[in-house]
C-alpha cells in the first residue's frame, strides 16, 4: 500500500502536495501584485492624476459650492463668470482670475493641473513655464485636499456634457 506523500497519482479530488504548494505561492504572488496594484492607485489618486471630483455627486457638489462661494467666487465670481478681461495680462504681468464656466478654459485642463494649481498657487504651479504669469495664491495651507476636490466638483457641474467629456478624457489620459 502506497502512502499519500509517495503516490504518484493522488486519488481523484485531491491534489498532489506539489500542485497545492505551487497553488499556495502563486496565490501568495497574486497578493503581492493586487496589494502593489492597489497601492500603485493610492498613490496616483493622492498625487491629484485620478479624479475623485465627481460633478454628479450631489453631496459634493453641494460640499464644493460652500466653498467656491467662500474661497474662491471673490476673484472668479459668484457665477464662476471671472474678472473682466482675463486675457489680458495686468499691468504687473500677472493675468486676471479666468472664469471656469463654459466660457472659460478650465474645462481644457486634466484634474492633476487643476488640483495642484489649486493646491500651489498660479506662481508655483506654473513655474518653467515662460510668459504666463499668475497671482492666485494656493490654498494648500486654508482648504483640506477634499475640499479642493468638492470645488472642483462643483466647478465641473456647471459644464454642459460635451466639455465634461472633454475634460473627463484629458484626466484619464493624465501622465
Amino acid at each position: 500500500m502506497r502512502t499519500a506523500s509517495t503516490d504518484p497519482a493522488p486519488a481523484a479530488g485531491r491534489s498532489s502536495g506539489r500542485r497545492t504548494r505551487v497553488r499556495i505561492r502563486a496565490g501568495a504572488g497574486g497578493a503581492v501584485l493586487l496589494a502593489a496594484l492597489a497601492a500603485f492607485a493610492l498613490i496616483r489618486g493622492n498625487s491629484g492624476t485620478s479624479s475623485s471630483s465627481d460633478p454628479d455627486d450631489r453631496a459634493q457638489v453641494a460640499r464644493g459650492s460652500a466653498v467656491y462661494a467662500e474661497a474662491c467666487a471673490s476673484c472668479h465670481g459668484a457665477r464662476l463668470e471671472g474678472q473682466a478681461d482675463w486675457r489680458s495680462p495686468n499691468p504687473d504681468g500677472t493675468y486676471p482670475a479666468p472664469p471656469h464656466d463654459a466660457g472659460g478654459h478650465t474645462w481644457h485642463h486634466p484634474d492633476g493641473l487643476l488640483l495642484r494649481y489649486i493646491r500651489l498657487g498660479g506662481a508655483e504651479a506654473l513655474t518653467g513655464i515662460p510668459g504666463v504669469r499668475s497671482a492666485m495664491p494656493g490654498f494648500s495651507d486654508t482648504l483640506a485636499d477634499q475640499d479642493i476636490r468638492n470645488v472642483l466638483a462643483f466647478i465641473k457641474a456647471q459644464w454642459p456634457d460635451e466639455m465634461r467629456a472633454y475634460q473627463r478624457a484629458a484626466t484619464e489620459n493624465e501622465g
